[in-house]
């Protein structure tokens, strides 16, 4: 049980962390870059900034998990937002081809999950 709440916590934390990167650090990190990468910054701003909300939900989504009290719902709502976080990495790893974000989302919730089994 303990193992589990520190995989989800770990997760939560890279989604804050994702949340971060794709809300307030990428435009930051835009004014190093060629002019043409600017302006593709700054036209996606707004897409970049709702990919970085719904992170923001799974991080809270996962983070809710850990404080429920009763130990069947936590277990259900922290696999329902392990779910939707090994999804997301799958559909990232399908539609950019980059194993990366496979192996940075997917694979830690994938443990995860199957630490709420043990």
């Amino acid at each position: 049980l303990l193992v589990s709440k520190i995989s989800i916590v770990i997760i939560a934390i890279f989604h804050l962390y994702f949340l971060w990167l794709e809300m307030f650090v990428r435009l930051q990190r835009q004014k190093k870059f060629l002019e043409v990468y600017q302006r593709f910054v700054l036209k996606t701003k707004v897409l970049a900034a709702n990919q970085g909300l719904y992170n923001g939900f799974l991080a809270a989504g996962l983070i809710w998990s850990i404080y429920i009290s009763n130990e069947d719902w936590s277990k259900n709502i922290a696999l329902f937002f392990l779910s939707c976080v090994i999804i997301a990495g799958i559909y990232g790893y399908y539609s950019t081809k980059s194993k990366k974000i496979f192996y940075v989302q997917s694979i830690p919730a994938i443990v995860a999950v199957i630490t709420l089994f043990i």
